[in-house]
């Protein structure tokens, strides 16, 4: 297992590099620059602001510059939001991201492996084709349609929630964000916990354990939920990475202060460094969680080995 997850660190270290310089190529790319709003400034002081932040060199040292910079964990300045480092600004919105994520995945595995357990029992009947019904949409609208058409129901109509953020709103007003978030991911989770249920229910070990007198809710919880989650932790790992690109999104809607809304500033704002810090940042953070999700499938199946 040691050999296995230091080979797969091992392995990510490319990856990352490639994620690195791609970003760093592109937002570079883009047209103006970090200073282009500034009032009109004399040349002299121009050069002066791009000198400081190493902005006047060739791309290559700056691209090397950066890498520097990353290896002892530094990300560099914000450009645009003056006295904060990349590291500090991240450090204050990402416990918003951490929160809402985890929620939202937390959400999505209990309603969807319970909503496709149910499925897979009543195979055929009207709930099973309810609940495939209702995941098939789930995956067909995008979290951009499906957050306004929630506000309009549970907060503009209805007046269950509050719309937007609040910090000092308490829980209630991660709840929308939160199912945002989560629908998509209960569809997928549903229809992979239904077809791998119904596959292992159909396996001797499962007669066998009927022929002993097991009641379903027993053989379910003890002999066919640890296989059927299979599936459900191979997607994991795409889960994550589609709930942290959407919480970008859904920050920005529900006005949360988290990383959406600094990716989405700096983007705008040209800046560069903010940008490639949170990219730089989420792709260690899934890199590492597929790393997790693999180990752990064998402490769900004993059947798999590492070598």
């Amino acid at each position: 297992m040691l050999r296995y997850t230091l080979l797969r660190i091992v392995g990510a270290i490319p990856t990352l590099l490639l994620v690195i310089v791609l970003a760093f190529l592109m937002v570079h790319a883009a047209p103006g620059g970090p200073f282009d709003d500034e009032r009109a400034l004399p040349p002299e002081i121009e050069a002066n602001i791009a000198a400081a932040y190493h902005l006047d060199e060739p791309l290559p040292k700056q691209l090397l510059r950066y890498m520097g910079g990353l290896l002892q964990g530094d990300l560099g300045p914000s450009y645009r939001y003056r006295d904060y480092s990349v590291n500090e600004l991240i450090g204050v919105g990402f416990p918003y991201s951490l929160r809402i994520g985890a929620s939202a995945m937390a959400l999505a595995l209990l309603v969807g492996v319970g909503a496709g357990t149910i499925a897979a029992l009543r195979q055929g009947t009207l709930l099973d084709r309810v609940v495939m019904g209702f995941s098939m949409i789930g995956i067909s609208i995008p979290v951009l349609v499906v957050a306004p058409v929630l506000v309009l129901l549970l907060a503009v109509k209805l007046h269950w929630l509050p719309a937007g953020w609040s910090e000092t709103g308490g829980l209630r007003h991660y709840l929308l964000p939160v199912i945002t978030l989560a629908l998509p991911q209960i569809a997928y989770i549903a229809r992979l916990t239904r077809a791998s249920m119904i596959d292992v229910l159909s396996r001797d070990f499962i007669r066998t354990a009927y022929a002993q007198g097991l009641g379903t809710a027993t053989v379910v919880r003890v002999h066919a939920l640890k296989p059927a989650m299979l599936p459900v932790l191979s997607y994991m790992g795409p889960a994550i990475a589609a709930i942290l690109t959407g919480s970008v999104v859904v920050e920005e809607i529900f006005g949360i202060p988290g990383l959406g809304q600094f990716f989405i500033g700096g983007a705008l704002n040209r800046d560069y460094t903010l940008v490639l810090g949170i990219v730089v940042f989420y792709a260690t953070l899934i890199i590492a969680l597929n790393l997790l999700v693999d180990i752990l499938y064998g402490v769900i199946d004993p059947r798999v080995r590492y070598r």
